[in-house]
């Protein structure tokens, strides 16, 4: 019976993960497809003026401004690459191969989805008046919503391994998504993106995540059953 309601257990996670994929890629077309619109874009200048009333001047205090240049850039490739590295060699000491081998695969697709597409759409960013940072390449998609939302949510699905409590999976997953959602309110904050392009960053990043999910889960549930080397060993303790 523990074992039945186990896989029934797994068996619901991959529909789900499969749905969050499928909501996440329809929800995207959508955005893109709106945001050329007359809707679209009246939405996309409404959310702008309300979060700067007066252009390169974000809404609130001085240290809210300043905490938000400092949120925007847990997005950034930079320390992305740097957080990946730790991750990557932790997962490497525990032998977790199969982990570290997809993440680093969802940090490269990642990268390879958001340039990509920001090269097919070639969508224009806010004016530069409202922006309080700086800026690269094109606007759609955000590439520091779609980054985070791959990085955190992935790392964040792996933690929740490691606790078998329901409480500390949950917190984990939360936390995860919350990294991501700050990150993708300060672009708009700072005037970096439209909302549209953060909106379509986090559905590209969480179909993303939850496709590399699962491959993973997939792929374990195979390889468990030949002992191959490429799935995640169990750390043997020392001393």
């Amino acid at each position: 019976m523990r074992r039945a309601i186990t896989v029934a257990r797994a068996e619901f996670a991959a529909l789900g993960a499969l749905a969050i994929v499928t909501l996440g890629t329809v929800t995207f077309v959508e955005i893109a497809d709106d945001m050329t619109e007359a809707d679209g874009e009246a939405f996309d200048q409404m959310v702008l003026r309300w979060m700067q009333p007066v252009a390169g001047q974000p809404r609130g205090p001085w240290w809210l401004h300043e905490a938000a240049a400092d949120i925007t850039s847990l997005g950034g490739i930079a320390v992305l690459t740097l957080f990946a590295v730790v991750a990557l060699g932790m997962l490497l000491i525990l032998r977790k191969w199969l982990s570290a081998l997809l993440l680093l695969i969802g940090l490269a697709g990642g990268v390879a989805l958001s340039e990509g597409l920001k090269a097919l759409f070639q969508r224009e960013r806010p004016p530069a008046a409202f922006q309080a940072v700086e800026t690269l390449n094109a606007s759609f998609p955000s590439g520091h919503a779609l980054l985070s939302t791959v990085f955190y949510l992935t790392v964040a699905v792996m933690m929740t391994r490691a606790f078998p409590r329901r409480r500390l999976k949950a917190y984990v997953l939360g936390v995860g998504m919350v990294f991501a959602l700050m990150v993708g309110l300060t672009r708009v904050y700072l005037g970096a993106h439209w909302a549209s392009d953060v909106m379509a960053g986090w559905c590209v990043g969480a179909a993303w995540a939850m496709a590399l999910w699962l491959v993973s889960y997939a792929v374990e549930r195979r390889q468990t059953r030949r002992h191959a080397r490429l799935a995640d060993e169990t750390p043997v303790a020392e001393g």
